[in-house]
């Protein structure tokens, strides 16, 4: 599973919407569309946001 899949699949299971999502980490819509098509991945800082929106960690060792 790719990091996208793994985004696009925590914001379903959240119920939250792509807008929703971009709100919460004050980046654009088109910055959440590209991380869920592996076109670009999200910097550290906003993954520690994500993981807080989903309630998750994000440590990986």
């Amino acid at each position: 599973m790719t990091l996208g899949n793994k985004l696009l699949a925590l914001r379903k299971k959240s119920g939250m919407s792509q807008e929703e999502v971009s709100d919460g980490l004050g980046v654009s819509c088109q910055a959440v569309s590209k991380w869920k098509t592996d076109q670009t991945t999200p910097e550290l800082a906003k993954v520690e946001l994500l993981s807080k929106l989903y309630n998750i960690s994000y440590y990986y060792p």
